[in-house]
């Protein structure tokens, strides 16, 4: 059980990918080919870039769409690749749905409209004009801790009716609003956090975005493989085990911070550098983060 299909049309794990910078913080596009094969080996279905983890605040709308190509390039159709599509200005979120089409994503990841905090329908009329935009299927991301507000139920219903929005990243924590949620629109539904993985598969969602599959990707995929195979003690078990990686890279508030911390000690990134306004990691953060990587990769 993995890749697209009609039912789980972006796959069942996607990984939300840091967006990899050289030490004085240019774009390093050879780094993110290598991390996006490293990733799509070790059990991703699918990358979402530009996303929250991938810095897209800070990246321009150049930066982002050359990142889309040599991701591209680098996994061929191994993977499925999303790409933000995220803005508070509905003009601006078009155009990077346009430019995302012409670099070559298979979708977009359009997130509500932060800080100016629109009535419902200004929502509405913002999702449908990114999902009017291009050709490409479109995932709703719900993260009403980062954007002030949340799409309601009745939000959802509508959008569900464009041919376009196949999929909602939801990272409401609220499982009980989803198992409602999911026959009542159709729409595939993906835990938008890590640790509500279980709970979210257990009321119909049908896979994960994830920033603990940078590091633990091919247990979380078997952990999905299972629930869907019908064994829950099984897949209990297995996710229990990632829960160390889980901790590391989520409970921080920061994981694209520490998920380009962890791989840049592992080896697989260059440099952990990030961009203002956030900071790097002092010698404190990056003690603690090698401590609990032993610990989450069985390293001790």
């Amino acid at each position: 059980m993995s890749g697209p299909s009609a039912r789980r049309p972006f796959g069942a794990l996607l990984t939300a990918m840091v967006t990899p910078m050289t030490a004085d913080g240019d774009l390093d596009l050879d780094a993110a080919a290598r991390l996006a094969v490293h990733l799509i080996d070790s059990g991703s279905d699918g990358l979402v870039l530009s996303g929250t983890t991938g810095e897209a605040p800070t990246t321009s709308d150049r930066e982002k769409a050359d990142l889309i190509r040599a991701v591209r390039d680098a996994v061929g159709h191994r993977g499925v690749v999303l790409s933000g599509a995220g803005s508070y200005d509905t003009r601006h979120a078009v155009e990077l749905a346009r430019a995302a089409a012409d670099a070559g994503a298979d979708g977009l990841l359009a997130v509500t409209p932060y800080y100016s905090r629109p009535s419902q329908d200004g929502v509405v009329a913002h999702l449908t004009a990114v999902a009017d935009a291009t050709d490409l299927p479109v995932m709703l991301y719900d993260v009403p801790a980062r954007t002030g507000l949340r799409l309601s139920p009745d939000s959802l219903r509508r959008l569900a009716e464009h041919p376009r929005i196949w999929a909602v990243k939801d990272a409401t924590g609220d499982p009980v609003a989803a198992l409602r949620l999911i026959p009542e629109t159709g729409l595939a539904w993906y835990s938008g956090d890590d640790g509500v993985l279980l709970p979210f598969l257990s009321v119909g969602a049908v896979g994960l975005v994830s920033m603990a599959g940078h590091l633990v990707g091919d247990r979380l995929a078997r952990v999905i493989a299972l629930a869907e195979a019908g064994e829950p003690r099984e897949a209990r078990e297995l996710f229990r085990s990632t829960l160390p990686a889980v901790d590391l890279i989520c409970g921080s508030g920061n994981g694209a911070l520490r998920s380009k911390l962890a791989l840049n000690l592992l080896g697989l990134l260059p440099s952990a550098a990030m961009r203002l306004p956030q900071l790097p990691a002092g010698p404190e953060e990056v003690e603690e983060v090698r401590a609990a990587l032993a610990v989450a990769l069985g390293r001790e």
